[in-house]
């Protein structure tokens, strides 16, 4: 049977060459995630049964034909299962999705074979997995800290070996920061790259955007190519690339400028964080890039937070209202965690042309930021996030001090939602570990629509550092 860390692209090749066929690759990543699940607590339904039933039949011929696949338990759903998005309240009411989201359609016509979903802070909200109806998610580089959130359940499966990618979105950094915790390769795309159809337009006046995790970039690249455009209705296209994401992984981007930027406004991030930037930069510069201290001068600006706050807590305030509806009865403060409901309140406070200031200051803040890489940056060099992988059980939020798990994710993660307002394309890499061997990722982001720089930079990289042969203690066998 195939080694259990073979990336998605060497699987697909094996069930293409009928070395292999798509019930054994399933079987082998079933017994894998019985055997690690216990540990970690990654996968939260397992889809197992119908996962053989279809890896036992026609599948589509796509890319990825055969290759096991786990999805985030929150946007991109599938007709049928249980859905909870990280609640107590849709876990208790054994809610099922209605239909298949677009995304999920295009990863199954890509050949993907979903094994289950994995586990999600309440609502996405955390830069943790540890949600109060699933219990957490453990980091498998070191089970008593982070896995990172809010795609954090999918970071351990992939980072264990339980299986090559998985699924994950990001609003503030959700596929990055596991990512970063987990030694994974994670990119935001570009907003407008895929699509959250049919059930809605954007998240958060585009905050939002998906895709996955993985060990490689070429996986990144080739997932890409195969769920990304547009779908009709669609709010924001992306810039059509100028080829395949594929092809950009083999290609050479030419000497480049690069901005470092290790001190954000909100405070000083730790020594190794700063460390894993500083040598990322190193290789950049050995690879005939010319790196220097430098980052878009909106980065620094203090309105930026309350403006990104009054956004996230009204978009949780609807969002509660969304499934009041769908319910058809009020969801009750007692049914979700106080973080989540005091944000529900806070975004209840704001009038609606409260929410559009906000949003307007933030539109035009991307504006202000962008406008650095028009002077003549090609890309931005950060730290993932300002720690190393926290232990878990620091982001509680108690009942008198309900707001307490979102000020301390803003000291953890002041690096990565600034490129959810801006909608720019950015990848965290797992080019370091520091001494206590934990994964520190850095991040690059590079000018609206151009995930094929990343890519070809982030597969340059790779090569220069590779990551591929670092296991973390508890892992598949």
């Amino acid at each position: 049977m195939p080694e259990p860390f073979l990336d998605a692209t060497a699987q697909a090749e094996l069930v293409r060459t009928n070395q292999v066929s798509p019930a054994e690759l399933v079987d082998e990543a079933i017994d894998r995630i019985e055997e690690l699940n216990g540990s970690l607590n990654a996968v939260i339904t397992p889809l197992f049964e119908k996962a053989r039933a279809q890896a036992a039949g026609p599948l589509p011929d796509g890319p990825f034909k055969g290759v096991p696949l786990l999805l985030k338990d929150l946007l991109c759903t599938t007709e049928g299962d249980l859905m909870a998005g990280g609640t107590r309240l849709l876990k208790e009411l054994g809610y099922r999705a209605p239909h298949d989201t677009y995304l999920a359609e295009r990863f199954k016509r890509a050949g993907f074979v979903v094994l289950g979903k994995t586990n999600t802070p309440e609502l996405g909200i955390l830069p943790t997995t540890e949600p109060d109806a699933f219990g957490p998610t453990r980091n498998p580089w070191h089970p008593d800290h982070s896995t990172g959130g809010s795609s954090g359940g999918s970071a351990a499966a992939v980072s264990s070996g339980m299986v090559s990618v998985a699924h994950g979105n990001d609003g503030g950094g959700s596929i990055r920061i596991p990512a970063s915790e987990c030694a994974l390769v994670g990119l935001k795309p570009t907003r407008g790259r895929t699509t959250l159809g049919p059930d809605l337009g954007d998240v958060m006046g585009g905050l939002v955007c998906e895709h996955v995790l993985t060990r490689s970039v070429r996986d990144t690249a080739a997932i890409l190519d195969a769920v990304a455009g547009a779908a009709p209705g669609d709010p924001y296209v992306a810039p059509a690339p100028a080829g395949s994401f594929l092809e950009a992984a083999s290609s050479d981007p030419g000497p480049l400028r690069v901005g470092l930027f290790t001190e954000p406004a909100t405070g000083a991030a730790h020594p190794d964080c700063v460390a894993a930037a500083e040598e990322t930069a190193r290789i950049l510069e050995s690879l005939g890039h010319r790196v220097e201290v430098a980052h878009p001068p909106a980065l620094d600006e203090p309105d930026f937070a309350a403006n990104f706050i009054t956004l996230w807590s009204i978009d949780t305030a609807a969002e509660v209202e969304y499934w009041s509806v769908t319910l058809r009865r009020q969801v009750k403060p007692d049914e979700l965690e106080s973080l989540t409901w005091a944000l529900v309140e806070m975004g209840r406070s704001f009038s609606g042309p409260q929410a559009l200031l906000a949003l307007g200051w933030l539109q035009g803040y991307a504006r202000r930021v962008q406008q650095w890489w028009v002077d003549g940056f090609d890309l931005l060099l950060t730290p993932t996030i300002a720690e190393p992988p926290p232990l878990l059980g620091q982001f509680g939020s108690p009942p008198d001090n309900p707001l307490a798990g979102l000020f301390r994710a803003g000291a953890l993660v002041p690096f990565t939602p600034p490129f959810n307002v801006t909608g720019q394309p950015a990848i965290s890499l797992p080019l370091y570990w520091n001494g206590e061997g934990l994964p520190i990722g850095s991040q690059l982001v590079a000018s609206f629509g151009r995930e094929e720089l990343l890519i070809s930079v982030a597969a340059r990289l790779e090569e220069a550092s590779p990551w591929a042969g670092r296991r973390p203690p508890v892992s598949a066998s």
